[in-house]
């Protein structure tokens, strides 16, 4: 028997083939090298009720917050059209809530959109698995080095920052 998350997934998979075939069939923005996969999808490590992972459709590759099972009344999942800005790994993308019969309510956060930029469906899995490498590395104590915000005038006349002065 297939765990609850896997279930999710694969009808995350399998409401978008449907899609596919109804609502995107013979819109131009396809790609028909890709075809419609879930990557990578695993618990959130600070909410374990919530799967992230990446969507590759023929028209869009988004990362995907989806619930562990399929929402009830209540749960706070964001609104269908609502945007918000999550940390995902070191990084903070703007999520907008979705929501598809089948499925209910999800968040999406589009990484490429139409998907022409991927010779074939090989091109695109590797994107989508190493931005979930990526996001799920841990980042190293000073392994980043925030640099310098410019201030005002540097940044409007295209100065950057201005250089620390030598104390005497």
């Amino acid at each position: 028997m297939i765990n609850t998350p896997q279930r999710r997934v694969l009808t995350l998979e399998r409401v978008f083939t449907e899609i596919a075939h109804t609502r995107m069939l013979g819109v131009p923005v396809q790609n028909r090298a890709v075809y419609i996969q879930a990557f990578g999808f695993l618990p959130e490590p600070d909410d374990k009720d919530m799967l992230l992972g990446v969507l590759v459709t023929p028209w869009f590759m988004n990362l995907v917050r989806l619930p562990t099972r399929a929402p009830s009344p209540g749960d706070k999942l964001l609104a269908v059209g609502k945007k918000v800005r999550r940390m995902v790994g070191h990084e903070s993308f703007e999520f907008i809530g979705a929501c598809e019969p089948g499925i209910g309510t999800f968040e999406v956060c589009s990484l490429f959109s139409p998907m022409f930029e991927f010779a074939d469906h090989a091109a695109a899995a590797d994107t989508a698995n190493e931005i979930l490498n990526l996001l799920r590395t841990p980042v190293k104590p000073g392994a980043i080095t925030p640099q310098p915000l410019p201030n005002r005038r540097g940044f409007l006349f295209g100065r950057g920052t201005e250089p620390a002065r030598a104390q005497a």
